[in-house]
């Protein structure tokens, strides 16, 4: 039987059935590991788990509308699956064994999960991109974000790797305005290819960015990235299908304010830099 294809999952996490196995604990809202079954597609494997994080476990919080924390997950997988890259596991947003939800593809750290075990295992925070490293003790391929210092006083600088996939990643973030890009919402599956996770905190009208992933602040775009901004551009449009879609999860005015954050990057065609104003990662770090 062969593996469902990345553009079939969504469909396959609409219609699986959604078994509770677990809680991630470490997880400030309300998350749930649930296995997935009772999909009909024909001679096609679904993805065996998935992440569940229910409308009603979602924490209330001051500058975010209530109950809408589900609704980014679903909408930044979306934006993401307009540009190509793959760069968020297939979300989706629906009714669940806590009522309605986001419900995301498992990252899956090794290559064959057994079907008996009651848990997934749980991939690395990081994803073997994002970590600390002793002061001076940097590899090489690996960009410093910044510096401080450790429970016994060490010197420690926070880095990630100099990847294309991650520097994409990045100018997602920028897009999306994601207000908690922590190293361990970066997961590498079992081929060791990361991926972001957690985006609820996204699509704020105000500029929120934090994130771990400010290596290539105020570096030229490259062509391809020129590219995905323009095409995000056209299909954000009144008349866009990304538009369209979108609407579905967030306001208006928040659709607006990512048109606005797509154009502005485009002028500027560089990566933003940390505004010294405003607290620039977030915390934890992972």
């Amino acid at each position: 039987m062969a593996p469902a294809t990345p553009e079939a999952v969504p469909t396959l996490l609409t219609r699986a059935e959604l078994t509770l196995v677990g809680r991630l604990d470490d997880a400030s809202n309300a998350t749930f590991a649930v296995r997935l079954a009772g999909t009909s597609a024909p001679d096609v494997a679904p993805p065996r788990y998935a992440v569940y994080k229910p409308v009603a476990g979602e924490q209330r919080l001051s500058d975010f509308p209530a109950g809408t924390l589900a609704h980014r997950e679903a909408a930044c997988f979306r934006l993401s699956q307009e540009t190509g890259w793959g760069l968020v596991p297939p979300t989706i947003l629906r009714d669940g064994p806590y009522g309605p939800g986001s419900v995301q593809s498992w990252v899956h750290p090794h290559p064959v999960a057994d079907p008996a075990e009651d848990l997934p295992a749980v991939p690395d925070p990081g994803g073997g991109v994002v970590d600390l490293f002793l002061a001076g003790g940097l590899p090489e391929g690996w960009l410093p974000v910044l510096e401080g210092l450790g429970a016994r006083g060490e010197r420690l600088v926070l880095a990630h790797a100099d990847l294309p996939r991650l520097r994409r990643l990045a100018l997602l973030d920028a897009v999306v305005n994601n207000a908690d890009r922590k190293g361990g919402h970066v997961l590498a599956d079992h081929t060791g290819v990361p991926f972001g996770v957690d985006h609820g905190l996204t699509f704020h009208v105000e500029p929120k960015l934090r994130t771990v992933l400010w290596g290539w602040a105020g570096q030229r775009f490259l062509d391809a990235e020129r590219e995905a901004l323009d095409h995000l551009d056209t299909t954000l449009r009144r008349d866009g299908r990304l538009r369209a879609d979108l609407t579905a999860f967030l306001s208006t005015e928040e659709i607006e304010a990512t048109v606005g954050r797509v154009r502005a990057l485009r002028a500027e065609d560089r990566f933003p830099a940390p505004d010294p104003g405003r607290r620039a990662v977030p915390w934890p770090l992972f």
